[in-house]
């Protein structure tokens, strides 16, 4: 493999830096998660769904509470106000379900089951309003609490289709009292204008919700992925790349793959700052960083564990393997030169056991071999001196 040379000095510029550091810390924009159907597209949305879920389910519960104990006191209050073809307890049926349906909303860890709830507690409401308005005498204000859902239910829809099932159950709803002609012509044609209006109002409403929620997301998907990162190099921080490490050797154990851990060391860094200045040492991180990222597979982990020192796991790779890689790393980190020679790296090889040994074990059998390599005369790759 053939590498450009990269030169570095004491003096680097602004704009040069930014240069290198660009890769590292360009984003997907979050706007593509509505749009873009490729798998990392797809987990973003799944991301931004569970992100709706956790924000929206207190509200829905607490929405689905309200809707139960004001349709129960509508219910007993219209008792002595009307006459009434149903008896009490038939029209107070929805009752439980609507309390089983919002005890439930406490406790789904899913989107799609929140938004099933959700239209199952509209569509017991509108059965409830139905039973309500079954009446031996004609009735003119029959339809009208109908008109409270689609604006009432507006802000807890997770996703477009949720929302226009809500509207359509809630315009579909009173056509058994338009039809049963407990409700006359005049009554019908207001019905019509102002659920259409209601159901503007909602998809209003609805529209300025989810652009703030996407917004909110978007700037926590940021602050994330800075605390995440390092700001120099792009390159996980320390206990972000422990943490994954972890999560993925977990997976390779599962599965019986081997797996390698790379430590690198940036040799005489400190000797590089003291002559040059930090910025030449800055210059020097980000070029390496940029070339460690060049070599890496989908599956790699690369990181920054501290100053000069970087750690490489490398998922479904032996130790044979892991060397050739090491070597062609180091190779590749030789032609970037610094202000007083190339840039060389000590390199620490070593392979997860057969035992469930941690991330951490790992990483300080990779920081030994490494240091092995530093004292043998630095610009080298030691393999795993414990196993030998």
């Amino acid at each position: 493999m053939t590498c450009g040379m990269i030169h570095l000095s004491a003096g680097v510029s602004g704009p040069y830096l930014a240069a290198m550091m660009q890769p590292a810390i360009t984003e997907t924009p979050m706007s593509t998660v509505a749009i873009d159907h490729s798998p990392d597209g797809q987990e973003r949305r799944l991301e931004y769904l569970h992100y709706l879920l956790r924000q929206r389910r207190p509200m829905v519960h607490a929405l689905l509470m309200t809707a139960s104990l004001a349709y129960t006191g509508a219910v007993v209050i219209g008792t002595f106000i009307r006459p009434l073809a149903l008896p009490l307890w038939l029209r107070l049926i929805p009752v439980p379900l609507m309390l089983l349906v919002t005890m439930a909303s406490r406790r789904v860890r899913k989107p799609w089951q929140l938004s099933a709830l959700a239209l199952a507690c509209v569509l017991l409401l509108e059965v409830g309003i139905n039973l309500n308005n079954i009446s031996p005498q004609h009735q003119s204000d029959g339809i009208l609490p109908g008109l409270l859902l689609p604006v009432a239910s507006s802000v807890i829809w997770l996703g477009r289709t949720d929302f226009l099932i809500a509207m359509l159950l809630s315009a579909l709803g009173p056509l058994p009292m338009l039809f049963s002609g407990s409700v006359d012509r005049v009554q019908a044609v207001q019905y019509l204008i102002f659920m259409a209006i209601a159901i503007a109002m909602s998809a209003v409403l609805r529209t300025f919700m989810e652009r703030t929620l996407f917004s909110q997301f978007k700037l926590e998907q940021q602050l994330r992925e800075r605390a995440y990162t390092d700001d120099l190099t792009g390159l996980l921080v320390r206990n972000r790349f422990l943490e994954l490490a972890q999560r993925a050797l977990d997976d390779i154990r599962q599965q019986q793959r081997p797996a390698c851990m790379l430590y690198l060391d940036a040799d005489n860094f400190k000797q590089l700052n003291d002559d040059h200045g930090h910025a030449a040492g800055d210059a020097a991180l980000i070029a390496l960083a940029a070339t460690m990222r060049s070599q890496l597979r989908q599956d790699d982990l690369l990181g920054r564990i501290g100053g000069e020192e970087f750690a490489l796991l490398l998922p479904g790779v032996d130790l044979r393997r892991a060397s050739e890689r090491a070597e062609h790393l180091r190779l590749a980190v030789r032609s970037i030169q610094r202000p007083d020679g190339p840039l060389t790296v000590s390199i620490g090889v070593v392979e997860s056991g057969p035992t469930a040994e941690t991330v951490d074990v790992l990483l300080a059998r990779a920081d030994q071999a490494m240091r092995h390599a530093k004292r043998d005369g630095r610009d080298r790759i030691v393999h795993d001196c414990l196993a030998s």
